[in-house]
């Protein structure tokens, strides 16, 4: 069977970004997903589309079909009180290139990497960190096989490798 639209496929990879090593999976805890329902970054599952078991793959991933470009108005000047913490300010999170968590207005988690620390500001960059790059995976084709109706359902893989109720 070959991955494509509602097939679940088990994959080995190795990620990397200028050469150096970011994220790799291996056969004792490989990758599974289920294609065609938006879980993947779209360069990496449509270069794998058509690929069955003991394939081995060597891609490239562009910015726009991976993590996107670089957004400038995600980089962003906050308040240094921000980074109070009962009136005390957190020198220790401020160091240029710590990623820090916080919230949006709305309560919800994002990180972001401090870029600049001023007199009354912190410059944060909240792109993904691999924002405006090129991705390059190698990896190989472990499994495929027909997702469950369940699975489609709620677009994401149940059991083994994937997620349990």
């Amino acid at each position: 069977m070959k991955i494509e639209k509602n097939t679940v496929a088990t994959v080995t990879y190795s990620l990397r970004v200028d050469g150096e090593l970011i994220e790799e999976t291996g056969k004792e805890k490989p990758l599974t997903f289920l294609a065609g329902v938006g879980m993947m970054i779209p360069g990496f599952e449509g270069q794998l589309i058509g690929k069955k078991p003991g394939d081995n793959y060597d891609i490239k991933v562009a910015p726009e079909e991976g993590y996107g470009l670089v957004n400038k108005e995600a980089i962003i000047d906050l308040s240094l009180d921000i980074f109070k913490v009962d009136g005390v300010l957190r020198e220790d999170m401020l160091q240029i290139g710590n990623v820090v968590p916080l919230q949006d207005q709305n309560g919800n988690p994002l990180q972001g990497v401090v870029k600049e620390v001023g007199d009354d500001t912190v410059k944060m960059d909240f792109n993904h960190r691999l924002a405006g790059k090129e991705l390059s995976f190698t990896g190989e084709i472990l499994e495929v096989r027909e997702a469950t109706p369940e699975e489609i359902e709620h677009k994401h893989v149940h059991g083994p490798g994937g997620h349990q109720h």
